[in-house]
């Protein structure tokens, strides 16, 4: 004899209500919908306590993903569940029960498996900073480069073409307004290295132009020139040669995702098209509860 059908949280009854009332589905497409939402938030609530459904961060239903995937589900089931899921959380956004779809646009293959970034861990972080001395107006220049692509995960050709009035003072945030595919956003800058930036820009002549231009002044600092630099500070720290520029670019977000902050502010920061993409991030550290940016390791102030 079967026990009385385990009953779902209202808000999920609701819209099987709606799917079955409203946009008049089969009684097998809800039922169905039913059992993916009551698996998915049995699972959910299992592993990862503490928020209804419709408001569980991208990071929760990757790790559904996996869970089922390890448990020998198939692709096409997979892709129906997610289907389901998605509906559900687009119906819970236009009802203003959660600020976003987290799945909006997530599709299964953003979560197939790619190549774990290398990253660097803190310490190795600080010694790649401190690489750089503060004695002179190049070592400097040359420290705040290093600083900005692990303190604000800027790709190299978006630093390279940053320029004086992108620096927006008042709101401590620089303006990324050639970002990758078009991508513009405000990436704000922890403190330690916003003092190093101001006191970069007290000292740089002129106030248009390339916020950071080639030591002989000529022209806008380049790639290449901004790799030799991180080289540079990896021969001093005694790092391996592996480091480059968007090795500091991986560890920002990994180090972000180490302390619990949201895959979608992540991936803002980032300059990601869709949260999907910084899932990676998933699979370097596991996550801790703190905040975002100023809880990098570069709060040293200068001497």
């Amino acid at each position: 004899m079967k026990g009385p059908a385990l009953k779902l949280d209202p808000w999920i009854e609701g819209y099987l209500s709606y799917l079955q009332e409203v946009k008049q589905l089969t009684a097998n497409s809800v039922k169905d919908t039913r059992c993916t939402l009551r698996k998915v938030d049995q699972y959910l609530n299992h592993h990862r306590p503490g928020q209804p459904l419709w408001r569980r961060p991208l990071e929760d239903f990757l790790g559904w993903l996996s869970f089922a995937r390890e448990q020998g589900y198939r692709e096409t089931g997979l892709a129906k569940d997610l289907s389901h899921v998605r509906g559900f959380l687009e119906y819970s956004f236009r009802s203003g029960r959660c600020e976003r779809n987290v799945l909006d646009g997530f599709s299964l293959q953003d979560q197939l498996p790619v190549q774990v970034p290398q990253i660097l861990n803190l310490e190795e972080a600080e010694r790649l900073v401190k690489a750089y001395r503060r004695d002179t107006a190049p070592e400097r220049h040359r420290r705040l480069v290093i600083l900005l692509l692990y303190g604000c995960g800027f790709r190299t050709a978006e630093l390279c073409g940053l320029d004086v009035g992108d620096v927006n003072i008042e709101r401590q945030e620089i303006f990324v307004r050639k970002g990758k595919g078009g991508y513009q956003r405000y990436v704000p800058v922890p403190g330690g290295v916003w003092v190093e930036l101001l006191a970069y820009l007290s000292e740089r002549k002129g106030k248009r132009g390339a916020l950071f231009r080639t030591e002989a002044k000529a022209c806008r600092l380049q790639n290449p020139r901004v790799g030799e630099i991180v080289r540079e500070a990896v021969r001093r720290a005694g790092l391996e040669d592996w480091v480059t520029p968007k090795t500091l670019r991986h560890t920002f977000g990994s180090h972000l995702m180490d302390r619990g902050v949201d895959v979608g502010v992540i991936s803002k920061l980032m300059g990601h098209r869709s949260p999907a993409e910084t899932g990676v991030y998933l699979h370097v550290l596991p996550g801790k509860k703190e905040q975002a940016v100023q809880h990098l390791k570069l709060q040293e102030k200068p001497q």
